[in-house]
């Protein structure tokens, strides 16, 4: 997917101030790949061995996972359901329910990027260095 999807796309794009996140995912983090990160984005690749080293014990700084599955989860077993379609239903209901409460969300996750801006060094006043307006 990144040898034959992925760079030949960032090929079409200014990547020179973009900066890559990436979890510490075992299967995201092999030798060959990392190698692939760093010859692509250099020291601006946030990931385990990375140059700058995802955060340990962190939750994701997307909002997906950071927040949402977690939220779904705690709302869809919220009464019990006994049985599959019960369980459907609540999946269904849940996902509707959230639109709006997701946006705010993800506006929020703005923020958290700037917090880490500041603990990894960037500066967040000059937005050409800030990875969080910039980042894949």
């Amino acid at each position: 997917m990144i040898t034959n999807f992925f760079i030949p796309e960032l090929n079409n794009h200014d990547v020179q101030e973009l900066w890559f996140q990436q979890d510490g995912t075992t299967c995201h983090t092999a030798r060959a790949t990392i190698d692939l990160l760093k010859d692509t984005f250099g020291d601006r690749l946030i990931s385990r061995f990375g140059p700058v080293n995802w955060p340990p014990r962190s939750c994701d700084l997307t909002p997906l996972d950071y927040y949402l599955c977690g939220y779904v989860k705690s709302l869809v077993y919220a009464d019990k359901p006994q049985t599959l379609d019960h369980l459907e239903d609540n999946i269904r209901r849940v996902i509707a329910d959230i639109r709006m409460l997701l946006m705010n969300v993800s506006t929020n996750v703005g923020k958290s990027h700037r917090i880490l801006d500041v603990q990894i060094g960037l500066n967040p006043r000059q937005p050409w260095q800030s990875y969080s307006r910039n980042h894949i």
